[in-house]
């Protein structure tokens, strides 16, 4: 099997009180950009026990050269990973090191605002569409190797974003934000 990788564009907020940063990375039921002749789709369920047997690194730019933001190996760690009925969320703490400080930058200045992911596929299907290109639907992944916030994403819907607490708890979001803020807790609580 190929590893491949696929990215994702979406909105951003941006503050200086908290090194928090959480995105999707995969969206279920969304296409991709002209990936090289075919379009690309993920099917809901696609991740079922993969994560729990999977080591992932959350990397800038998919350069694991320039070190590790975080990691979830197989469900446990830094790097927290949650499947849901929008896609795969990720979150972690921006290290205080050259590269979670260069990061939060980015963010801030908007230059990054998608994620994107590598992978195996266990199964896929492939379709042609009238225009002669192909749309390939991922029914299962075989491995995930890494989450990472990109400049230039394959799916223009994935986010990534820093997040600030004083932000979120003046605006509209706050109930959001706080179940949001539990469920996390409780999972880190749950994989710890």
């Amino acid at each position: 099997m190929n590893k491949e990788k696929r990215s994702i564009t979406s909105d951003i907020s941006v503050s200086t009180d908290s090194r928090l940063v959480e995105g999707y990375a995969i969206l279920w039921n969304t296409y991709s950009k002209d990936l090289g002749g075919f379009i690309e789709t993920i099917e809901p369920h696609s991740l079922t026990g993969v994560i729990e047997r999977s080591d992932v690194f959350c990397y800038l730019d998919h350069n694991e050269d320039r070190g590790v933001l975080g990691r979830s190996k197989y469900g446990k760690g830094s790097l927290v990973l949650a499947v849901d009925d929008i896609g795969l969320r990720y979150l972690f703490e921006a290290p205080k090191t050259a590269l979670g400080d260069e990061l939060l930058e980015y963010l801030r200045r908007e230059d990054i605002t998608g994620s994107s992911f590598a992978f195996t596929v266990q199964d896929d299907e492939w379709k042609p569409l009238d225009d002669g290109m192909y749309l390939r639907t991922i029914k299962q992944f075989n491995l995930l190797f890494d989450v990472s916030p990109v400049f230039n994403p394959a799916y223009d819907e994935t986010t990534v974003a820093q997040r600030s607490l004083k932000a979120i708890e003046e605006s509209k979001e706050l109930a959001l934000k706080k179940e949001l803020d539990n469920y996390f807790i409780n999972l880190r609580n749950q994989i710890q």
